[in-house]
């Protein structure tokens, strides 16, 4: 029976898909003039600490109070996120590499970037190097690169993604999708736990899943934390694989060797004939942001005290510097990384949204919530999992809205992990009701399920997905995916700019099943639960 009963609240909950009442329409004019807004050229990019991110604030705060959505956090629509901001001094900091009688000077954006993982202005360094494969410690796949070893003091050089699953073990690692342990920030966290003074990753585009642009633009700004969170290593950031050949030629190593190596359980760390000397100036502050959410209230007597909540982050990269002409042709002076998809175009969703939410509460509550942060590391996301403006407990689902379908509508929708919790059999069976199909799975060899806002409300216990956009696009699909694709060379680019030519039928499809997704989940009395 104990196995019984849960098979029967869900099946109940999916019945109601197709027997409920009829949501109401997101519509594409406030989205479209949403989305133009949040992506101009006057809110600077909605940097994280920069002024277009209080632009940003006040808008999002002024729409929602003008829709008539309830405060979250008292009479304010702001929840404030104290944050620890660092940025490297190039012009004050070097770091030089001494293999045997070379030394070798990597060139900041170039060849190498780096920052400081604590809050301190000024760090010296002469340490040995070690490399350490993955640097991946996961008892529950039985591997350890760091094999009790002390790396206290050292540098550690390490490979971007996970161990490859063989024939033997094809879920290694959770197969050919990257787990938590692949993420670039897990990698950090991990070396600095081992007291290690630094860590540098060697990126491919392969294994990154993006261009070394992709990382310069990211190292080039000024770097976030949460002020309250624990410390990294005093030294952190990327070289390219170009660099790390040269340097590891000069002492004596093969870069392929040692990557073979580090594929079985066996490895150990291996200390490099190389010393890194140098120094590292950091500017330091401590700023406050902001989430920004509302809440429309929910009308069963009982339910509306638990909430369904949709999320989006509001930040991009701001203003950086200007790329080479080369870089981004009729571009070059452009200094601001608007974010027009990444992620105007889901705030611009929510905000929709609630205009249409508010005119026909469901029974659960529901919470439009715009994260701060989220290209820091879901640090907005992270803070408000820790401080709730609800009761997780009391929270019945997170769904999330993450650079839209900006190119145009599709027979299907995406899902990606659904599975995890019943959310994806309720999302199947609102796919079906709007007469649309799920997009088949694809291997998530980016850890995109770590990189999006759900991935804080599901570490919290709530069962949480970020809704995608489709794949099999209604028109000429050549041309379509060919636009889609296109998008590639934008991401985290100045290039990342709202065009008003965008159909955008897509993007309101992508939303109007994220809608209906909320309003089943909180029209029903059976909360979602993980698998």
């Amino acid at each position: 029976m104990r196995l019984l009963l849960p098979l029967l609240a869900t099946t109940h909950l999916l019945a109601q898909a197709t027997a409920g009442p009829t949501t109401p329409r997101v519509q594409e004019a406030p989205l479209r003039a949403h989305l133009a807004f949040l992506a101009d050229d006057l809110l600077e990019g909605r940097g994280t600490g920069q002024r277009g991110a209080e632009l940003t604030v006040r808008y999002l705060e002024t729409e929602l109070r003008v829709l008539g959505l309830r405060p979250t956090n008292g009479t304010s629509y702001r929840q404030p996120v104290r944050l620890l901001g660092l940025r490297t001094q190039v012009d004050r900091s070097t770091l030089s590499f001494q293999a045997g009688d070379a030394c070798s000077t990597p060139t900041f954006g170039t060849d190498i970037v780096f920052g400081s993982g604590v809050a301190q202005a000024e760090q010296r360094f002469d340490c040995p190097l070690v490399f350490v494969g993955f640097g991946t410690d996961a008892p529950e796949e039985r591997w350890d690169d760091y094999k009790d070893v002390d790396l206290r003091g050292k540098v550690l050089l390490m490979m971007v993604n996970e161990p490859a699953p063989t024939a033997a073990e094809p879920g290694l690692f959770d197969g050919p999708n990257l787990s938590r342990y692949g993420r670039w920030t897990t990698k950090f966290e991990m070396a600095a736990k081992h007291g290690a003074a630094g860590v540098l990753l060697i990126h491919t585009t392969p294994s990154a899943s993006y261009g070394w642009g992709v990382v310069r633009t990211g190292w080039d700004a000024e770097r976030f934390s949460l002020a309250q969170g624990p410390a990294g290593a005093p030294l952190e950031g990327w070289v390219t694989e170009a660099f790390a050949q040269s340097l590891l030629k000069r002492a004596g190593q093969d870069l392929d060797t040692l990557r073979a190596a580090a594929q079985s359980r066996s490895f150990r760390p291996v200390p490099l004939d190389i010393v890194l000397k140098g120094n590292l100036a950091s500017t330091l502050r401590t700023v406050e942001q902001f989430n920004v959410a509302g809440v429309v209230q929910g009308a069963d007597s009982m339910l509306k005290e638990e909430v369904v909540v949709y999320s989006a982050h509001w930040d991009h990269l701001g203003v950086g510097k200007a790329p080479a002409e080369d870089t981004h042709p009729g571009h070059g002076t452009d200094t601001i990384f608007n974010g027009a998809v990444d992620n105007a175009s889901g705030c611009a969703a929510l905000l929709a949204m609630a205009q249409a939410a508010i005119h026909a509460p469901a029974r659960r509550s529901q919470m439009f919530l715009f994260v701060c942060a989220e290209e820091q590391g879901l640090l907005g996301s992270k803070a408000y999992a820790a401080n709730p403006l609800w009761p997780l407990a009391k929270t019945a689902a997170d769904l999330n809205l993450d650079s839209l379908n900006f190119v145009a509508p599709t027979r299907d929708i995406g899902l990606p992990f659904g599975e995890r919790s019943t959310l994806g059999e309720v999302g199947a069976a609102v796919a079906k009701a709007s007469g649309l199909s799920i997009a088949p799975p694809r291997p998530d060899t980016s850890g995109g399920y770590f990189r999006s806002d759900h991935y804080s409300f599901v570490q919290a216990g709530v069962s949480a997905l970020s809704v995608g956009g489709g794949h099999d696009y209604i028109g000429d699909a050549k041309l379509l995916k060919a636009k889609a694709e296109a998008y590639g060379q934008r991401y985290h680019q100045v290039t990342d700019e709202y065009d008003p030519t965008w159909d955008l039928r897509g993007m309101v499809q992508q939303a109007q099943f994220t809608f209906d997704l909320g309003q089943l989940v909180a029209n029903t009395a059976e909360k979602p639960r993980f698998r």
